[in-house]
């Protein structure tokens, strides 16, 4: 069963980094990028978006990855399918370079090698975890607010700035609810195989209705991270910070890992860092970002009228 969801999250890797890279160019097309401080795509906006057929098409190759996703979320533990993900970093830096024609640089290389060997790293010391078991009774309530807290935060921050830091701000915002929606997905699962609750019993549907609501702000938070930056820098925020708040809530919500020594896990938060660096370098010295800040830096100057001319 492992290697099936391996093989399973493989594949939702490469289908959400496409879904990133064909969203992202209709965005970034449509309203041009980066999008000016102020301006925060609205539903309307939103809805003028969908229609465009690449969009569509991102957003079919998005809910097959979901549903890739959510196979291999029942065949193994959370800490061993989410950060597999972050293969879709240099997927979708293979896209881009493709629908760009221009090779990624030495910076964009960089802040990909950052990103996979944190998250190998992850999986690695990972593949020991145990299952877990359902989770206590009255548990899923307040972690779902507390999360949902910080992912409000995050993205109230993201789009009072703008630039860089809005793409990063956005993304990681949208990650920590797709974190939040795996380890539901997870504890609904677990809540069906040992017996505990029905699908119709109240803790499945509050763990399934909290997963509906956190999709829906999660894609409209990565939404608004398309136009401020790269897609590699949205899809290396996804597969950074999914994975580490996945992997938080299985163990705090199922007991996942609960018996991972100490040096453990301070091996999982070096990678998680590393990984972060990755995102970071990503974010900052991507050609697209510096070409962004550069256009905001240099001010528009007018001719300035000759000596001679009359007042």
């Amino acid at each position: 069963m492992p290697a099936i969801a391996v093989a399973l999250a493989v594949l939702g890797a490469a289908l959400f980094a496409g879904a990133a890279v064909l969203q992202h160019r209709e965005v970034a097309d449509l309203y041009g990028q980066p999008l000016p401080r102020e301006r925060v795509l609205s539903l309307r906006r939103l809805a003028r978006i969908a229609r465009r057929p690449g969009w569509l098409a991102g957003f079919g190759l998005a809910a097959g990855g979901t549903i890739v996703h959510a196979v291999a979320l029942a065949l193994a533990p959370l800490r061993l399918v989410q950060p597999i993900g972050v293969l879709a970093v240099p997927v979708a830096v293979l896209l881009s370079s493709l629908g760009s024609r221009r090779a990624p640089g030495r910076s964009v290389l960089l802040g990909v090698a950052l990103t996979m060997a944190g998250v190998a790293v992850f999986v690695g010391a990972s593949v020991g975890a145990t299952t877990g078991d359902a989770p206590p009774p009255g548990s899923t309530l307040p972690t779902v607010l507390v999360v949902g807290a910080v992912v409000v935060g995050l993205g109230a921050c993201g789009l009072a700035v703008g630039g860089w830091l809005r793409c990063i701000a956005c993304a990681t915002a949208g990650a920590t609810a797709f974190g939040l929606l795996s380890a539901l997905m997870r504890v609904i699962f677990q809540e069906l195989a040992t017996g505990n609750a029905l699908w119709y019993e109240p803790p499945v549907l509050g763990a399934a209705a909290s997963a509906v609501a956190t999709l829906v702000v999660g894609g409209w938070l990565v939404q608004q991270a398309y136009p401020s930056g790269p897609p590699e820098v949205v899809v290396a925020c996804l597969t950074v910070v999914d994975p580490i708040v996945a992997v938080l809530l299985g163990a705090v919500l199922l007991g996942e890992g609960a018996g991972t020594p100490l040096a453990t896990w301070f091996l999982l938060g070096g990678a998680a860092l590393a990984a972060s660096a990755g995102v970071f370098v990503l974010a900052r010295l991507h050609p697209d970002a510096v070409a962004a800040r550069a256009a905001r830096s240099t001010p528009s100057r007018l001719p300035e009228p000759s000596r001679g001319t009359a007042q």
